[in-house]
């Protein structure tokens, strides 16, 4: 059986290892990127607390040792499903059955200037052009003697209150208080501020009453402004506008606000769902083709009788979705009935700051240090590669000791 597999997140990762070894097996992982991401930690690049690489992984090197798996740089440009056939960047390849796993790229919600000026976070690159972003922005605050640019090239808006937003916020908010007088000691009495924008009326929307609340005092201690029940609505000429009326000068937009599944060329009609999720039935099957699955966020699955609306774009669906499909290809390729999905929510947590984190799991809630360590461990463990998770472990805890990481370099490559 010859199996296609496009996206190297988590579920196709997942979905690929589970194969991995099969000799009836033949798996193609196809991806626009070399490597393998963890993007939950998207933002401690960002925020030049970890290596990109710490977070990353060639799928090559991944693959060492596995016969039945290749990999195959390039990005899907469309489905031939009459010919079992996909066309991508680098040429074609034929398939026996093709799993769609490519998850989700930034939405902007049809705001053009939003899209041109803000920063997003949903890639290597993305991260590492923020970082680039904020330090370029405190030299130049630094040089000039304009007080009121000198504030705006400062002030730094989050659109979002999910646990990236919240995540972001809370790291900024650590940095520039253990590090601006340190590094940019002319900056030291800026009137500079952190604002956090949730069109929600609570900050972490999925998560618990008590995490919500959790979250918003924290922040609120670090004296990151929090406003929430309002949206950005625009950005024209550095000032950000919010739906409340009000405009904030600011130099620099973080967009957390939401996610569009990334779109498969050659699909039927009927096969997009909400979001531009693809449908599938129980079993993941893609609605009206009859061997191309799709899994992870990029999917809508509402025969979970737990999740009637589709399960939440969340790493753990993605993983148990990978895991499963892999069986149930398995007993496809014996002949024998398939197995319906169901997730088993294991919980969800987001850090807020140093050492304050908040955990929800099915039966209780924690925060504060605990908490903290658990968002630790749990997010070291699915890190690719001994090495990524030793680097990772020592790089957080000299930073932590130190609250003076070394990673604030100015990287930018030639036009």
């Amino acid at each position: 059986m010859k199996i296609i597999i496009i996206g190297g997140g988590f579920a196709g990762l997942n979905l690929a290892n589970q194969l991995a070894g099969n000799q009836l097996i033949d798996i193609t992982l196809v991806d626009k990127n070399n490597y393998h991401l963890f993007p939950p930690l998207l933002y401690q690049v960002s925020t030049a607390f970890i290596e990109a690489s710490n977070i990353s992984y060639p799928f090559r090197r991944m693959f060492q040792y596995k016969e039945n798996l290749r990999f195959h740089l390039g990005e899907l440009k469309n489905i031939v499903a009459s010919s079992n056939r996909i066309e991508t960047s680098d040429g074609d390849l034929y398939y026996d059955c093709l799993i769609l796993a490519m998850g989700t790229e930034t939405n902007y919600f049809g705001l053009e200037n939003i899209k041109r000026h803000a920063l997003p976070m949903k890639t290597i690159d993305d991260a590492i052009h923020l970082r680039n972003h904020l330090l370029l922005n405190a030299e130049k605050a630094v040089r000039t003697n304009d007080p009121v640019d000198k504030v705006k090239l400062q002030n730094i808006v989050i659109s979002g209150g999910g646990p990236t937003g919240v995540e972001v916020s809370g790291m900024l908010a650590e940095m520039i208080h253990s590090l601006v007088n340190k590094d940019y000691p002319e900056l030291k009495n800026t009137n500079a501020n952190i604002y956090l924008i949730s069109s929600g009326n609570a900050l972490l929307g999925p998560m618990s009453a008590k995490s919500q609340a959790e979250a918003y005092k924290v922040l609120n201690k670090l004296g990151v402004q929090i406003k929430l029940n309002t949206a950005v609505k625009d950005y024209i000429d550095g000032d950000i506008c919010l739906s409340t009326g009000e405009c904030i000068s600011a130099a620099t937009l973080v967009w957390t606000s939401g996610v569009i599944a990334r779109q498969a060329p050659g699909l039927p009609d009927t096969s997009t769902g909400r979001g531009k999720r693809i449908i599938v039935d129980e079993f993941n099957k893609v609605k009206g083709t009859q061997n191309i699955f799709a899994i992870g966020d990029q999917c809508l699955q509402t025969t979970d009788v737990d999740y009637p609306n589709g399960h939440p774009q969340l790493a753990q669906v993605a993983i148990q979705q990978g895991i499963h499909l892999a069986l149930n290809l398995k007993l496809l390729q014996s002949g024998q009935a398939l197995k319906a999905f169901k997730y088993k929510n294991k919980g969800s947590m987001a850090i807020i700051s140093k050492y304050k984190a908040v955990v929800d799991l099915p039966k209780t809630f924690f925060k504060g240090l605990p908490a903290w360590f658990v968002w630790l461990f749990v997010h070291i463990i699915p890190i690719v590669g001994f090495g990524n998770k030793a680097k990772l472990a020592c790089n957080w805890f000299w930073s932590l000791i130190t609250n003076d990481p070394t990673l604030r370099l100015i990287i930018r490559p030639k036009k």
